[in-house]
């Protein structure tokens, strides 16, 4: 399974169940990347690093702010002139939650990805 996917399914059970923290294992890059772009809008909290040896986990600190957070397969390609398409898609309103890009200069936000003006690969969507 994919470890993206994986990590984003457990960050939404463990907030519909009213936990605190969750647990998200195994831990990849893109993953903390991802998480770290999620917790910089503030749907969640403190990113904790584990080192067990193997691939690591991350300990993430739950708000109770996120309705739904989902990775979206297949990767589509989008490009910028296409960007409010796939919004509309994906988000329930204008201006509510952020698509999650990667990019040829990183993971960002669709909004980001318009100031520079660069087109990429979705990876996630969460309001």
């Amino acid at each position: 399974m994919d470890p993206l996917t994986n990590a984003l399914n457990t960050i939404m059970t463990n907030e519909e169940r009213h936990k605190k923290e969750c647990i998200i294992c195994p831990a990849s890059n893109l993953v903390g990347r991802v998480l770290r772009i999620i917790q910089s809008r503030g749907y969640i909290g403190e990113i904790e690093f584990i080192d067990d040896g193997r691939t690591g986990k991350f300990r993430v600190q739950l708000f109770g702010r996120i309705n739904e957070c989902r990775a979206v397969k297949p990767r589509y390609s989008i490009k910028v002139k296409d960007l409010e398409k796939w919004e509309k898609r994906f988000l329930p309103g204008r201006n509510l939650g952020l698509l999650i890009l990667t990019t040829p200069k990183g993971v960002m936000t669709h909004e980001a990805a318009r100031e520079q003006n660069l087109g990429g690969r979705i990876l996630a969507y969460v309001y």
